[in-house]
């Protein structure tokens, strides 16, 4: 599916977050980062930050928004307007200072350290802002040939960078991400609490390994739309369903295997219930497939939805 022009600025902004991630790990664990990671990171900054996101925006987003009818001269146009002039004096000072400490002036660390500091700040308080209030108060404003008009935008800025731009510089993003040890955040997450979030979520879930193993489910200790023990634990899959659905079980898991799919979902009337079931491969970050992930919901009282509600009910629900 093709992705939309505010996700692929949101894409851009949570690969960007990673490289700040990943040096600021780095200067959390070494009184001497890697000279080779301070030149990859000022690399990513000054070529994919400053001249390709912030120019897909500059040239292409917020000319239209000011052409809708939002103005320059106020409001968070205005903001993300001087914002990203700050970001140019920020990045040209941080890619100064981390090219000397990598050509070995071990004395411009420090310096570098605090610029690069000030600019990861302002560019992540940047981020939320347009993710929250400028493009969904962009979606409200644009015309619907806009989105084209923004996407190919993207497109060529992208371009000028380039054969395979994109993907180039987020390869070297995730060889930051790599080398500064940047974990999934849920690795801070205590096990416990970890378990009670997963536990509460309104959807059941079971995990399958790259084996067919059954591994995990949620809401043990809860009544299931399917019920299952912990005898299940260990088990291969294809043991856990009647034998005339075996060969759907099969061809599901080899279909993930190979990447031929991304989902299967199905839906059933199944005891005064309206069940969706849906099964996910779980990959990690090389694509390396580890499993099967299965959502079972009853979204019975979610069809009988109507209209809206924008105010908070009293009570429980």
């Amino acid at each position: 599916m093709t992705q939309r022009w505010f996700e692929l600025l949101a894409e851009d902004h949570t690969t960007i977050e990673k490289v700040f991630a990943a040096m600021e790990q780095a200067f959390a664990t070494s009184d001497a980062p890697p000279a080779s990671l301070v030149a990859d990171v000022v690399q990513f900054l000054s070529n994919y930050v400053e001249r390709c996101h912030n120019k897909k925006e500059e040239e292409h987003l917020f000319p239209l928004l000011r052409a809708r009818g939002i103005p320059v001269g106020g409001g968070p146009l205005a903001v993300m307007l001087a914002e990203h002039e700050r970001q140019k004096t920020l990045v040209e000072r941080t890619r100064d200072r981390g090219l000397a400490y990598a050509g070995g002036d071990a004395a411009a660390l420090a310096a570098f350290r605090a610029t690069f500091s000030e600019y990861a700040a302002l560019c992540k308080d940047h981020y939320w802002k347009e993710n929250d209030i400028l493009f969904p108060m962009a979606l409200h404003v644009m015309e619907a040939r806009d989105e084209e008009a923004v996407l190919q935008g993207i497109r060529a800025v992208e371009t000028s960078l380039g054969e395979d731009a994109r993907e180039r510089y987020y390869a070297l993003a995730e060889k930051i991400a790599q080398a500064g040890e940047i974990r999934d955040l849920s690795y801070g997450l205590d096990r416990e609490v970890l378990a009670y979030m997963l536990n509460t979520l309104p959807v059941e879930l079971s995990f399958v390994d790259a084996d067919d193993a059954v591994r995990y489910f949620s809401h043990e200790n809860h009544a299931k739309i399917f019920p299952r023990n912990r005898s299940a634990i260990g088990v291969k899959v294809q043991n856990c369903h009647p034998p005339k659905s075996v060969h759907l079980v099969n061809r599901i898991l080899a279909d993930f295997k190979a990447g031929k799919r991304d989902v299967a979902e199905f839906w059933i009337d199944f005891q005064g219930k309206f069940v969706h079931i849906r099964y996910f491969p779980v990959r990690d970050a090389a694509g390396k497939y580890l499993g099967c992930m299965e959502v079972v919901q009853d979204v019975e009282s979610i069809r009988a939805l109507e209209g809206e509600r924008r105010l908070l009910v009293e009570g429980r629900a």
